[in-house]
Order: structure tokens, then C-alpha cells, then sequence
């Protein structure tokens, strides 16, 4: 039913050339409507240049001042409960319109990254701004999610093709040479191709690892002392949405490192036993890199993994325990 008006979600048949750009044509197009993109013809510039201006400068900074000038004229009407509900989404808010900046400003990197994938293959106002603020958030969660998962598609060839080295008899030495040669080249450009997306999913995934802490924690603080029955619902799935927003994401990337792991393994277990001497010196350099695993960082200063994902939620768990420690939330009812 979908993929009447998805097309491109369809399983393609085998006749029909495809290319790992393709992956990207949906988020693009919700992408283009923002104006985070480029247009096509290049006498739509000005006006897209415009709408870009408007767009962002309402979603990403008017709409957060406007909310923060919200809490200063209802502050005193707000009870304790009803302010750490409003106020998670205002601090992730705020968080949003930094992911969405970072977004926007890697936009030329992953134009350079889709160039790599080429080289690869051939191997109502309220709620029309909720909605919109909402579509932005989705993106830049998605994006990195799309991007690493072309990767480990890329990833999981090449191990099919390291496992198959030297399996078709009748081949020369030079032949086999030249195929492990195309391994490596390709192998290469799966890292460029990494290191060029390395920098935009610094910064988006460094603040969601820091909005984790800070949003679970006034969540589960106005879970546990606040709340009644259904706005305590109502906060569980926040609290699951904030956190399968980097979930996703860090089992991604540590599924990747144990597919670098598996990529040498597929290289050491290859019948190479029989090979020449210059096959063999240079299935040696490749192994030793290959044993190098592919690993992403957020800002530069937390491993983006699974560990760093629990340690994150398990910040929050600290700051209801100072405040169950120090009573504070007695002082606020």
C-alpha cells in the first residue's frame, strides 16, 4: 500500500540499476522544503534563499524565544508539575534548533559523501509549527541513521568479497592480485567516505547525547514526584522517543565495528595459503588495516556507541537521586 506513494521503498528487481543515492531521495525532498538543500534550477535561487531565511529564522529562533517568553509571563500560574512538563519540551527545543544548525551547516559534506557512494556502486499555525519543528528533529535523527547504514551496506559487500579472494580456479596470479587490489581501493573510499561525514554527525549527535541527561533527568523527576496517572503516561513515551532518537544510531555504529572485525576475519580466512609472495605482503598491509575499526565520535569527546548511549540515560538516574537526597522536590510541592 506504501509504495503506491513511496515508490522507491519497493524491492527493486535485479534488471533494474539502482544507486545508494537513492536512499536519500525522501529525506531530501522534506529536506528540500525546509530549504537545506538546493534547488534544481538555478533561477529559483533568491526565492529559495528567502524561504530558507523564513523558514529557519521562525523554527530555529523565533519559536524558541517565544516559548521562553511564554515561561517568563505564566511563571507564577504554572504548578511544579505542569512547568517540568512544558519544560522538557522547551529544553528540547532548544536542542533541536542546534542539531538542526549542524544539520544544515554539513550539507556540502554529505553532497561529498553521496559523490563517494557513486564511486562505490559501481561496486493551522500551532500545529503547523509543531508539526514542521517536528519534521526537523525526524531529519536530523534520520539523517546519520541513512548515512551509516549505506556504509555498512558497502561494509557488508566487501566482506562477501574478501571471503570469495582466489575461490575461482583457473585464474591467474596477477588476476587474483588485481581483485584484492580492487578491495582495498574500495575499501578506501568506504572510509572516505566516513571521514567525510565524520564532521556533521559530530556536533548533531554530542547535543542528543547531552539533551539524554538533561531531558530524562526533568522527566523522570516529574515522573516520579509530580505526575498523575496519564501525564505520567504521557512522559514515559516522551521519555522513550527522546531516547530511541541516538539508540538507533549507537547500536548502528557498534554493529559496524564488529563488521570491521568480521571484514579481517573474512581476509585471514581466504585461500590465500598458496598465494605468491607479492599477493601475500600485500594482503598483510591490508589486514593490518582493515583490523583498524571505524568509529565515530560526538564532539570530538564521547566514542558514539552503545556504552556512551547507557551511560548517558544513566545520568539521569544521578540527578533524581541527588534530588531525592537533598529533598527538593519536597521544597517545590
Amino acid at each position: 500500500m506504501l509504495s503506491k506513494f513511496f515508490p522507491h521503498i519497493s524491492k527493486k528487481p535485479l534488471s533494474e540499476r539502482v544507486k545508494s543515492r537513492d536512499a536519500f531521495i525522501y529525506l531530501d525532498r522534506v529536506m528540500w522544503s525546509f530549504g537545506w538543500t538546493e534547488p534544481e534550477n538555478k533561477r529559483w535561487v533568491l526565492p529559495y534563499k528567502l524561504w530558507f531565511a523564513f523558514v529557519n529564522i521562525v523554527m530555529l529562533i523565533l519559536l524558541p524565544i517565544s516559548m521562553s517568553i511564554e515561561y517568563l509571563h505564566r511563571f507564577k500560574t504554572f504548578s511544579a508539575g505542569e512547568f517540568l512538563s512544558s519544560l522538557e519540551i522547551g529544553v528540547n527545543i532548544y536542542g533541536s534548533s542546534f542539531k538542526c544548525a549542524f544539520t544544515m551547516i554539513g550539507f556540502k559534506k554529505r553532497q561529498e559523501a553521496k559523490v563517494l557512494l557513486d564511486q562505490l556502486d559501481k561496486s493551522i499555525a500551532e500545529c503547523f509549527l509543531m508539526t514542521e519543528a517536528i519534521y526537523m528533529d525526524l531529519c536530523t535523527d534520520v539523517c546519520p541513521l541513512i548515512s551509516m547504514l549505506m556504509a555498512r551496506c558497502h561494509i557488508s559487500l566487501l566482506k562477501q568479497r574478501l571471503r570469495n579472494l582466489r575461490s575461482e580456479p583457473g585464474r591467474t596470479e596477477d588476476e587474483y592480485l588485481e581483485e584484492l587490489t580492487e578491495c582495498i581501493r574500495d575499501h578506501r573510499l568506504i572510509l572516505d567516505y566516513v571521514d567525510a561525514l565524520r564532521p556533521v554527525f559530530s556536533g548533531t549527535i554530542f547535543v542528543q547525547f547531552l539533551l539524554i541527561g538533561t531531558v530524562l533527568g526533568l522527566s523522570m523527576i516529574n515522573l516520579m514526584f509530580f505526575s498523575t496517572f496519564w501525564t505520567g503516561v504521557a512522559t514515559c513515551l516522551f521519555m522513550f522517543d527522546v531516547s530511541m532518537e541516538t539508540f538507533p544510531f549507537c547500536y548502528l555504529c557498534n554493529m559496524i565495528i564488529d563488521d570491521c572485525q568480521e571484514m579481517a576475519d573474512s581476509l585471514f580466512q581466504s585461500d590465500w595459503t598458496s598465494a605468491d609472495r607479492r599477493y601475500k605482503s600485500t594482503l598483510v598491509y591490508f589486514l593490518h588495516n582493515l583490523q583498524q575499526p571505524i568509529t565515530l565520535t560526538a564532539g570530538g569527546v564521547f566514542p558514539i556507541c552503545m556504552q556512551t548511549n547507557l551511560a548517558m540515560v544513566k545520568l539521569a538516574f544521578s540527578v533524581v537521586t541527588i534530588i531525592k537526597q537533598f529533598n527538593l522536590a519536597e521544597r517545590f510541592q
